[in-house]
């Protein structure tokens, strides 16, 4: 099940507020009373045309996003690094996303903005020390996310906080999938159309339970938080004026333009 967040892009019956809807088709949209993630996944009768949208990011954390860095052996190697014995792990602000064809401006203080295709989990309800065993418990569904980072910046600093947290550097969407189970899809990233990125989410050090079981032994989760799961080799920077595309088998792709 693909559920949406979004606003009618013209004016309707349905007000202008952004609402949440089922994906039931590449056409219609059928409206969820509330917030799916509070209230459960509670279907109307109404639909709407997916044409008279305008997608948003599927959720806006009232939390945290956490993210597990290095989490791809060959992206440790290019980073030179070794592959951690444990996740890794740092936080971006919510106030970094942005929803599908939105822009991701590139800030003033930075020369090279990188691309990260990453998985992102969307956690369901509070949450704290749950077992490898519970993870899907506390798992909503899930999404793609574009860990957009200052590589300059990041390299300056010796730390990531500042040149992973510009407004707009975390893109994610275009929905959340409450059905997909992580395996051996294809996780990609495109620039201009050109292959950047390719692998597949069996070739993450750490799968999902693992992660769910260390982030939540070090802090509570909350409903909607997100975890990105790590981007694998491949990264590099965008170019100011094109189209960045991250995709996930199974999930589907995210675009979004690079502008200075």
């Amino acid at each position: 099940m693909r559920i949406v967040r979004f606003t009618p892009s013209k004016k309707t019956s349905l007000g202008s507020d952004p609402q949440f809807g089922i994906l039931e088709n590449e056409d219609s949209i059928r409206l969820i009373s509330g917030d799916p993630l509070y209230s459960g996944i509670l279907p109307l009768d109404e639909k709407i045309k997916k044409f008279e949208v305008k997608l948003l990011a599927p959720v806006i954390p009232r939390s945290k996003i956490v993210c597990v860095g290095k989490n791809y052996a060959d992206h440790a190697t290019e980073m030179g690094s070794d592959v951690p014995n444990e996740p890794i792990i740092f936080l971006k602000p919510n106030t970094s996303i942005i929803g599908p064809d939105e822009v991701i401006r590139w800030p003033e203080d930075s020369s090279r903005v990188d691309h990260e295709v990453e998985l992102a989990v969307v956690i369901s309800r509070i949450c704290k020390d749950v077992p490898k065993e519970k993870y899907s418990d506390v798992v909503f569904g899930y999404t793609i996310a574009n860990d957009v980072t200052a590589r300059d910046l990041q390299k300056a600093d010796g730390q990531w906080t500042r040149a992973k947290s510009f407004d707009t550097f975390c893109p994610i969407g275009p929905w959340i999938e409450t059905e997909f189970r992580p395996g051996n899809q294809e996780i990609s990233a495109r620039i201009g159309g050109e292959i950047k990125q390719s692998a597949r989410l069996d070739q993450m050090v750490f799968d999902i339970p693992t992660i769910i079981a260390f982030v939540t032994r070090i802090m509570t989760l909350l409903p909607g938080d997100l975890i990105l799961t790590g981007t694998p080799a491949g990264i590099g920077p965008m170019v100011p004026g094109s189209k960045v595309s991250v995709a996930i088998e199974g999930i589907g792709e995210l675009v979004n333009t690079v502008m200075r």
